[in-house]
């Protein structure tokens, strides 16, 4: 299966540290009002520069987002994808108000600039062009917004909504960025104009480096449907190989997103956990769950089907952790990247005591329970399987994961200094994370990744 011995490099995570990006954000974000404060302009009235300060300040937010939806490594690598795009969805939310609501607030009149008023304090400067992309920018922003937050209950596939996401965002900057120039009271001036289109350029390049370079590479680098196994109900094991070159390297625990039988330029891509390890490669496994448009058809993949992969990404891993003990808190399909990081621990022969609570609708959708039992043997391991509905013969744990299960079955509250990996439905990690506290374990000893958050 792999060769028992091979230890995994226990390497830092890639990526700037949480404060370092934090202060970049402010920074960038609040970098207009500084270069329109420095231009010495005699101020408008409380409200009219409350409006501007708001625009620049949300627009430059904007502008910032195709970064941070980019899948860059720098960015998310340290502190987890997951947060990066739940902090993209909210402050997503935020600018779309402050952009929404700027207009309305001016007490300026809005007319033509006069020529005794050269720095605009009696007018608002807006010709028809700049008041047309204003006003594009504005009502493109509003359904963008409105189709990201109801994306799950539209009438079209998922890629067609990705596709018009990225359009839709670079036709707003693109608009954006004329109107602001165009338009501004300080944004006309060199320095500010020379920022909007830095910003500009920024975010056109992640676009393409998104829908084009990402998948140019992709096409030099393709991998092969190796096999396709049934593991339990509605749940299958796919492994891909590389057609040539070296496999992707990887740490246990992470995702990718996987094409599969397609183009990577199709936009038709899905993000999974890996559920195999490193020492395993050049194979990599994934299980898959029976859910989606695309995973209800997962068993009919032809073996050989040509795959490509975007990653790795993902921080639910062991790299840069520490722990006396280990604890694993899975549900459901949530085993796939726990199996990975345990196939990992048995490759390295890891003598710590480790703990396993998986738990389950039914009996028939436990996945590797004969591999888990083996573990056992090799791992200081322990598994405890939970069933909310069993079979008449079960006479392993029954209930939910809450916190008499959890407490009954681990005795976690003795363990503040072991590290816990949670993974399954969003609704049972937020669950599960509070019973781990509530037990006594620090929340920067609990890792967990989760992508559904409304």
């Amino acid at each position: 299966m792999w060769k028992l011995g091979k230890k995994q490099k226990n390497r830092a995570p890639r990526g700037l540290h949480a404060i370092p990006l934090l202060f970049g954000y402010v920074a960038v974000a609040f970098a207009p009002l500084g270069l329109a404060y420095a231009q010495g302009l005699p101020p408008r009235g409380f409200w009219d520069e409350l409006s501007s300060g708001l625009a620049m300040v949300a627009f430059a937010m904007l502008l910032i987002e195709f970064v941070l939806s980019g899948r860059f490594q720098p960015v998310s690598g340290r502190i987890g994808i997951d947060l990066t795009m739940r902090f993209h969805q909210l402050i997503a939310r935020s600018l779309t108000v402050f952009l929404l609501i700027h207009p309305f607030i001016y007490a300026t009149p809005l007319d033509r600039p006069r020529p005794w008023d050269p720095t605009q304090q009696l007018t608002l400067g807006l010709d028809g062009a700049s008041l047309a992309t204003g006003i594009f920018g504005w009502l493109l922003l509003s359904v963008m917004i409105v189709m990201g937050i109801a994306r799950d209950k539209l009438p079209f596939r998922y890629e067609v909504w990705r596709v018009s996401h990225g359009l839709c965002a670079g036709a707003i900057a693109v608009a954006g960025a004329h109107h602001a120039i165009e338009a501004g009271r300080y944004s006309d001036h060199q320095a500010l104009e020379i920022f909007w289109l830095v910003m500009v350029g920024i975010a056109l390049l992640t676009l393409l480096f998104v829908y084009v370079v990402t998948p140019l590479r992709q096409l030099g680098h393709s991998y092969r449907v190796a096999s396709l196994d049934k593991l339990a109900l509605k749940t299958w094991s796919l492994v891909i190989e590389p057609t040539g070159g070296e496999a992707l390297e990887f740490e246990a625990g992470q995702f990718v997103w996987l094409t599969l039988g397609r183009s990577p330029f199709s936009v038709t891509e899905h993000p999974f956990s890996i559920s195999s390890c490193p020492a395993e490669r050049p194979q990599i496994g994934f299980t898959i769950k029976e859910a989606g448009d695309f995973t209800k058809r997962i068993g009919e993949i032809p073996l050989g089907s040509r795959a490509y992969v975007d990653g790795p990404h993902g921080s639910f891993t062991l790299a840069g952790r520490k722990g006396a003990g280990i604890a694993f808190i899975a549900g459901g399909v949530g085993m796939a990247p726990i199996m990975g990081l345990l196939r990992q621990l048995q490759a390295e022969r890891d003598p710590r005591p480790m703990q396993l609570v998986y738990g389950n609708r039914v009996v028939e959708q436990i996945l590797f329970r004969q591999e888990l039992e083996e573990m056992t043997v090799k791992l200081d391991l322990k598994v405890h399987h939970v069933l909310s509905q069993p079979p008449p013969d079960w006479t392993g744990a029954i209930g939910q994961l809450d916190r008499s299960t959890i407490g009954a079955l681990a005795g976690f509250e003795h363990h503040a200094d072991w590290l816990y990996f949670v993974c399954g439905p969003a609704p049972m990690i937020d669950s599960v994370e509070d019973v781990l506290e509530g037990l006594g374990a620090p929340m920067h000893q609990i890792v967990s990744e989760k992508f559904s958050y409304d």
